[in-house]
């Protein structure tokens, strides 16, 4: 079945300027970190995409590991843009990433300009693309001297091989020495993806108003701490679930009994509001000007959906912010 893209597609998203730049990202972006490997079903996966794309979002987010097993996203992703999307590539945003363990030996991980550029060089090819839209440093590299990882990014660049560039998980004073390095070079960083969420906060202690003040546009992984700010975990541990499996990021110690009283207290508060948690969820981190962007990740398209609806409550209310706060500032 040929595809063709609603033509309603940009009707009922809203795009926020990322930084200084002249990008617009959709409030909502798709990750694939999760649930386009080859140990998933291809046309579940290309209905989410379908989805994604008729729901306005423009931007889809890779790395050169994700899976499992490792490249095989890309592959899949790869496939069904030469399949559904190709005739709507200049409406997409399409990011990747390296720095993490991707292949054996010392050039496979980390920051060095010879893992970097044979990394986006593989990923190119997996995807059958001659550029990407972002490509990232995925994450601070302590033994390589920054100023060879951010010059890896400005060569990617000038190579026609990446549009922007952009950084993940780096602390605030590290990202704003590879800020200056990159304004420094005349390829300005467009974008920082940092973990966070309610749960995890650390961006709030000085790194989004370096962002503001820089310019660079901020877009948060996990904003649903990897499904614990979702209904699954008010009651018990369901066996489907992150958690329930021994190799994921989510881990069954993490669920204690005061962690579950408190993502109980944040769904009354989602009720109250007339939205899910994981929906409150999303708001609350859309609810700061400086997020241009959230990523979302979806194991199927209701998912998706779900969490798109988010969009159709983004004000809080000032008390509603303080019984926020101080339901996190518990201990759980």
């Amino acid at each position: 079945m040929i595809y063709t893209a609603s033509p309603e597609r940009y009707d009922n998203m809203e795009y926020r300027r990322c930084g200084k730049s002249g990008i617009k990202l959709p409030l909502i972006s798709l990750g694939l970190w999760h649930n386009f490997g080859d140990v998933d079903v291809p046309e579940n996966f290309r209905k989410i995409l379908h989805l994604a794309f008729d729901s306005g979002i423009t931007h889809f987010d890779l790395a050169n590991n994700y899976g499992p097993p490792y490249g095989s996203a890309e592959r899949n992703f790869g496939k069904l843009l030469k399949q559904d999307f190709l005739p709507y590539r200049d409406e997409l945003i399409i990011s990747s990433k390296a720095g993490y363990d991707m292949w054996p030996g010392p050039y496979g991980n980390f920051g060095s300009k010879k893992y970097l550029t044979a990394s986006l060089d593989q990923s190119l090819k997996r995807m059958g693309l001659e550029y990407v839209d972002i490509f990232y440093h995925h994450r601070p590299d302590p033994d390589t001297p920054l100023e060879e990882t951010m010059g890896a990014l400005d060569l990617m660049v000038r190579q026609g091989k990446a549009l922007y560039v952009g950084i993940s998980n780096y602390p605030a004073d590290v990202a704003a020495k590879a800020f200056d390095i990159l304004q420094g070079l005349g390829t300005p960083c467009l974008i920082h993806q940092p973990k966070y969420s309610m749960m995890e906060r650390w961006v709030e202690d000085g790194l989004l108003d370096l962002l503001e003040e820089r310019g660079v546009g901020c877009i948060p992984f996990s904003p649903l701490a990897q499904g614990l700010l979702t209904n699954k975990y008010l009651h018990d541990i369901p066996e489907d679930s992150r958690a329930a499996k021994s190799t994921g990021h989510l881990q069954t110690s993490e669920i204690t009994a005061a962690k579950v009283k408190q993502l109980n207290a944040l769904n009354d508060i989602a009720l109250s509001r007339g939205q899910s948690l994981a929906q409150m969820a999303l708001s609350w981190l859309l609810k700061d000007p400086r997020v241009t962007s959230v990523l979302v990740g979806a194991s199927k398209p209701a998912q998706l959906a779900d969490s798109l609806k988010c969009m159709e409550k983004l004000d809080f209310a000032a008390e509603e912010l303080a019984q926020i706060q101080g339901i996190l500032k518990s201990t759980a």
